[in-house]
């Protein structure tokens, strides 16, 4: 199982506690999310992200449709919180959400270690098709994100 990285790091205009705590509501996910992707939260155990928390949602990735489940494993507010797939298309999805204060506003970061099923066959896939879609989601995830602060 190869396991593959994906880091984003973007500053965004902003005061740490209002855009944690954009973060911190599991519904402003869907905002996140390509409308392509049909991503809908099917439930959270809380109403606010803190440690323990999880999140059901529905997506439809390539045309098939999928559920994933995710646990919040590691929170410190206004710092960071982690989410893991417990349920999904992965075999490993590791998400750290990091927040910073920064001169311009607040750095907001991604890390996300994942591995796909199937040994060989999923690093194949992984170079074909995986990496640019994540690339392409978090493209999006990016756009959103400048858009959303720069109005608040």
């Amino acid at each position: 199982m190869s396991i593959h990285l994906l880091e984003q790091r973007q500053v965004i205009a902003g005061a740490l506690p209002e855009v944690f705590a954009f973060f911190n509501r599991p519904e402003n996910l869907e905002r996140l999310t390509p409308p392509w992707l049909n991503f809908r939260i099917l439930g959270s155990t809380d109403q606010e992200v803190r440690q323990g928390t999880r999140i059901r949602y529905r997506l439809r990735l390539n045309g098939i449709p999928l559920t994933w489940e995710s646990l919040i494993s590691r929170y410190e507010e206004n710092v960071l919180f982690v989410d893991e797939q417990l349920r999904g298309p992965y075999r490993r999805w590791v998400h750290l959400h990091g927040f910073r204060e920064v001169p311009n506003g607040v750095e907001v970061s991604d890390r996300v270690e994942y591995a796909l099923p199937f040994g060989a066959l999923g690093d194949v896939v992984h170079a074909l098709i995986v990496r640019r879609q994540l690339g392409t989601i978090f493209g999006y995830r990016r756009r959103v994100m400048e858009e959303i602060f720069r109005r608040a």
